[in-house]
C-alpha cells in the first residue's frame, strides 16, 4: 500500500520526458538550482504528448520546504537526463526517484500500536479500602464486637483521628456490642476497656451522636448513654441492658488473689453506677437497685429510664409533624378550656 502511494506522488514526474525533437528541446531553457525549471520541463513534455488538447493545465503548488522535491530539483539541475527515463532501472525493486534517498520513508507518520482491551481493563489497580475505613470517611465509628483490647484500640484511634480532622463536625457511634462479656455472660475483657472508650469520648470537643443497633449491654450501654444529650438514639427493636461487672475466671488462683479481684469488681461496679446515674438523670440508689440483677430495656423503656433521647424508625418525623397541637385537638373535640381565676 505504501509503494502505491509513492507512485501516485511521483507519477507526473515519470511521464515528464521531452520529445526527441531537437528544435523543441532547445526551446526550453533550464536554469540551475530552481524547482520551477523542473516544473516547466515536465509540463512541456505533457503538452507535447497531448498536442491535441489546447487547454492550459494549471500547475499544482509545490511546497518549497519539501525535502524530496528539493533533492529532486538539485538532481534536475546537475544531471537532467537522469530524470527523463520512462520506467525505473531494470532489475531494481526501488520505485522511481526514491533511490535518491539513502533510507526513503514511504509513510508520513509511523504506525501506532495500541494495547487491546482485555476483560480486566477496568479492574482497580489498588485493593479497595476495608469497611471501617469507608465508615470512617463518613465520620461513623461502628462498635460491633465485645469490648476487648483490639476493639478498644481501634475505636479510640478513630475518635482521635476524627477530632483531628474536624473538631467541630459531629461523630456518629453505632453500637451493637455485649460489652466486656459474651452473650452467655462469660467475661472476655476487662472493665477498663469500656472506661477507656468512655474517657476518650468525654475528652472530645465534637458532638457525639450514639445509636444502638441490636444490643447495648453493660459497658456498651454506658457508651450509649454517654452521647451528647438530645442525640442519643435507639432502633425500635434494639435492646439495652445494665448489669454488675463480672469477675474474670479465677482458675487456680489462691484465695487472697480472688479476694483482690472481687474488690476490684466492686469498685468497677460503683464507678459504673455513678456514671449511669450521671447520664440517665436517675439517682445512684435507683441505678444500683436495678443493677442487682440484669436489667433489660427495650427502646421505649430505655427512653423512659434516660438512656436514650429518641427512637429511630421510618416515618417518625412525618407522623409527628401531622399531629395537631393540644389546643387544636381540644378545639376539634369540642372541649372548652375554662378561664383561669
Amino acid at each position: 500500500m505504501a509503494t502505491t502511494s509513492c507512485f501516485q506522488v511521483v507519477l507526473p514526474l515519470t511521464t515528464c520526458s521531452l520529445p526527441s525533437s531537437t528544435s523543441y528541446s532547445k526551446s526550453i531553457k533550464l536554469k540551475p538550482n530552481t524547482i520551477d525549471n523542473l516544473r516547466i520541463k515536465c509540463f512541456a513534455s505533457i503538452n507535447a504528448r497531448n498536442s491535441s488538447s489546447s487547454s492550459n493545465i494549471p500547475m499544482p503548488p509545490i511546497n518549497p520546504k519539501d525535502p524530496f522535491l528539493s533533492k529532486l530539483a538539485s538532481i534536475a539541475a546537475t544531471s537532467p537526463d537522469s530524470l527523463l527515463q520512462d520506467s525505473p532501472v531494470s532489475g531494481s525493486d526501488t520505485p522511481p526517484y526514491l533511490d535518491i534517498f539513502e533510507s526513503p520513508k514511504l509513510m508520513a507518520t509511523p504506525a501506532q500500536v495500541e494495547r487491546s482491551v482485555s476483560y480486566n481493563e477496568h479492574r482497580p489497580r489498588t485493593p479497595p479500602p476495608d469497611l471501617p475505613s469507608l465508615l470512617l470517611h463518613g465520620r461513623i465509628v461502628y462498635i460491633g464486637m465485645p469490648l476487648v483490647a483490639a476493639v478498644t484500640e481501634l475505636v479510640v484511634a478513630e475518635l482521635m483521628y476524627l477530632q483531628w480532622m474536624d473538631p467541630k463536625a459531629p461523630i456518629y457511634i453505632y453500637i451493637n456490642s455485649t460489652g466486656t462479656t459474651r452473650d452467655d455472660g462469660e467475661s472476655v475483657g476487662m472493665e477498663t476497656e469500656g472506661f477507656a472508650i468512655y474517657d476518650s469520648m468525654m475528652q472530645l470537643k465534637n458532638e457525639i451522636h450514639t445509636v444502638a443497633v441490636g444490643a447495648a449491654i453493660g459497658q456498651a450501654c454506658l457508651l450509649l448513654a454517654a452521647g451528647t444529650k438530645g442525640h442519643r438514639y435507639m432502633m425500635p427493636h434494639a435492646k439495652a441492658m445494665i448489669q454488675q461487672p463480672r469477675v474474670p475466671s479465677s482458675g487456680l488462683m489462691p484465695a487472697s488473689d480472688i479476694l483482690i479481684r472481687a474488690k476490684e469488681a466492686v469498685i468497677n461496679r460503683d464507678v459504673l453506677t455513678e456514671l449511669l446515674a450521671k447520664h440517665t438523670g436517675n439517682s445512684v440508689e435507683t441505678v444500683a437497685n436495678v443493677m442487682k440483677r440484669p436489667f433489660y430495656m427495650d427502646s421505649r423503656r430505655a427512653k423512659e429510664f434516660g438512656v436514650i433521647d429518641k427512637i429511630l424508625w421510618q416515618g417518625q418525623e412525618k407522623i409527628m409533624a401531622d399531629v395537631l397541637p393540644p389546643e387544636d385537638w381540644d378545639k376539634s373535640a369540642g372541649i372548652k378550656v375554662a378561664d383561669p381565676f
